[in-house]
């Protein structure tokens, strides 16, 4: 089984992750011809990211040998991909084929569980609303002294 482009060479995968990962390196498998990929650009917490948005400049960008047998691991820069919640891989081309052919691949790194805070809705005043503070009506006293 593989994953092949549609209409060209480029191919894009969108990875999230359950929890906070620290790559250390990738691995890619593909066939001994032209259609293995040549090329691999990485992005970082880009969740939903399309082609339009591999115009910009990627994390990390490599240059992929023929590796059918996936032997080979390109490891990355650590810095960069600490904290890691989302992983884009861009192909953009390959080694002179129409389409782009991927069999398998391989993230080597450490996970994490993610410590996200959620949303907090409060509400503050700025000044006390008398109508939210209801006292007890006090009565005032008169006393004579004679």
């Amino acid at each position: 089984q593989f994953v092949e482009s549609d209409d060209d060479e480029e191919l894009l995968f969108n990875i999230p992750f359950t929890g906070s990962v620290k790559l250390k390196g990738v691995l890619v498998m593909g066939e001994d011809d032209g259609t293995h990929p040549a090329e691999m650009r990485l992005f970082r917490n880009i969740p939903h990211m399309s082609f339009d948005d591999t115009a910009r400049e990627a994390e990390q960008t490599f240059s992929l040998n023929r590796d059918p047998l996936g032997e080979l691991e390109y490891p990355t820069k650590i810095a960069r991909f600490s904290n890691l919640y989302h992983l884009s891989m861009h192909f953009p081309k390959n080694f002179g084929a129409e389409t782009t052919k991927i069999f398998y691949i391989g993230l080597k790194g450490e996970w994490a569980e993610a410590h996200r805070h959620e949303v907090t809705i409060c509400n503050y005043e700025a000044s006390a609303n008398p109508a939210d503070h209801k006292l007890e009506q006090i009565t005032p006293q008169t006393h004579f002294i004679s």
